[in-house]
């Protein structure tokens, strides 16, 4: 099979090694997605089998943060050097082998170690994946990346629904050690593609000198950060929603365990279900459109669902948020990474993680000060500011 060169076009790139490549990113993606919800699942197991109390399994699990955010931009460099394809493969298997650590520690100080493994690998193929996948859109000349996110999100959801069928038969070490065989068959067979093919590049896009020097120019840099804060805008809604969207309907609304569960499934859903059709909603509004339109549209899904008196109300108003959110972190990466190569995707991932990190403990803070349903209106208003940043910067969009 012949290599895509990197100097040709899309017409000169045989179409099925294109289509071959996009299949093999999008099992990448789906991996990563499937990985990090089974271990997300067993957290509660874990836990007890560590006996680490809440705070301590709290400083555990900062270890998967801290080891993402120190890999994302040095994998960006290691990218450059390497090439997005092997790195790719190199951390898919890294984060097969590290999922099988966490149920092997006995205390919370081990599983804080083996998690800052774990989060190193995560961040790495986030940041090698998205890199891989902005040279495909741009050999492709459709804006397929909300596609590739979609993979991530459905993968999260079969990885969820998986482990919550086995949680009762299976122990962690069984269940994450499964993970990892899957992991590493997944790897071996997509990572072969990439393996095999350098990454497409029109001919139109800029010499690497020239990406070079346009990485060192300041105004492509601060570019570069606009774009990183519009994916923090909308990662931190991810974030806060996922820790705290059930405790609100919960709290706030007399929701049942089992409908406060339905709240995070109904803005996941309507999450995957806004990427898989994101390409047809780039095609006719454009990137600058489909940037402050979702985000207005999840400020009004927000609100809704922070501040409606209904749990029937609250449910829309997640999955309007889910739906509004949906594309505009997938647009801010793809920018980024097309601005300024695998240093642009590290940096906007970068930022884009610290916002998934930020919202919990913020959303914790202004609990505490005012009630959950006011903390929650901050995800509107970070949606807000995402749409607003979207409109000012939309001729570099």
């Amino acid at each position: 099979m012949p290599l895509i060169n990197k100097a040709r076009t899309r017409d000169a790139a045989p179409g099925n090694d294109l289509t071959r490549l996009r299949g093999a990113l999008t099992a990448f993606f789906a991996l990563d997605g499937f990985v990090f919800a089974g271990w997300v699942v067993r957290i509660p197991a874990i836990k007890q089998q560590t006996g680490a109390s809440a705070s301590a399994l709290g400083l555990a699990l900062l270890g998967v943060s801290a080891g993402a955010v120190v890999t994302m931009m040095l994998t960006g460099r290691l990218c450059r050097r390497f090439g997005s394809h092997r790195m790719t493969v190199i951390c898919g298997v890294l984060l097969s082998l590290s999922i099988t650590l966490p149920p092997l520690t006995h205390s919370a100080l081990a599983l804080g170690a083996v998690l800052l493994v774990f989060g190193s690998a995560y961040g790495g193929i986030n940041v090698a994946f998205n890199s891989a996948a902005v040279d495909l859109v741009a050999a492709l000349r459709r804006p397929v990346m909300p596609t590739f996110h979609a993979a991530f999100s459905l993968g999260g959801m079969v990885g969820a629904g998986l482990g919550g069928l086995v949680a009762g038969s299976l122990s962690p070490t069984r269940h994450l050690f499964g993970l990892a065989v899957i992991g590493l068959l997944v790897t071996a067979v997509a990572g072969r593609t990439l393996l095999r093919h350098a990454p497409p590049e029109p001919v139109d896009r800029a010499r690497p000198e020239e990406r070079s020097s346009r990485r060192a120019d300041p105004r492509t840099r601060g570019l570069v950060v606009v774009f990183g804060l519009i994916a923090l805008c909308t990662a931190y809604g991810e974030g806060a929603l996922a820790d705290w969207g059930a405790l609100h309907l919960k709290q706030e609304l007399n929701a049942s365990p089992g409908m406060a569960a339905v709240g995070y499934s109904c803005f996941a859903l309507a999450m995957t279900i806004g990427r898989l059709t994101g390409t047809t909603l780039l095609e006719r509004l454009g990137r600058t459109r489909t940037v402050v339109v979702g985000g207005t549209t999840a400020m009004a899904g927000m609100l809704l669902g922070s501040l409606a008196p209904s749990l029937w109300a609250a449910l829309v108003g997640f999955a309007v948020t889910g739906l509004g959110l949906a594309n505009i972190f997938p647009v801010a990466v793809e920018r980024a990474g097309t601005l300024a190569g695998p240093s642009g995707v590290a940096t906007a991932s970068t930022l884009g993680y610290g916002g998934m990190l930020l919202g919990p403990p913020a959303i914790g803070f202004m609990a505490d000060w005012f009630s959950l349903s006011a903390a929650l209106t901050s995800v509107a208003v970070l949606a807000g500011v995402a749409a607003v940043i979207g409109g000012l910067f939309g001729r570099r969009m």
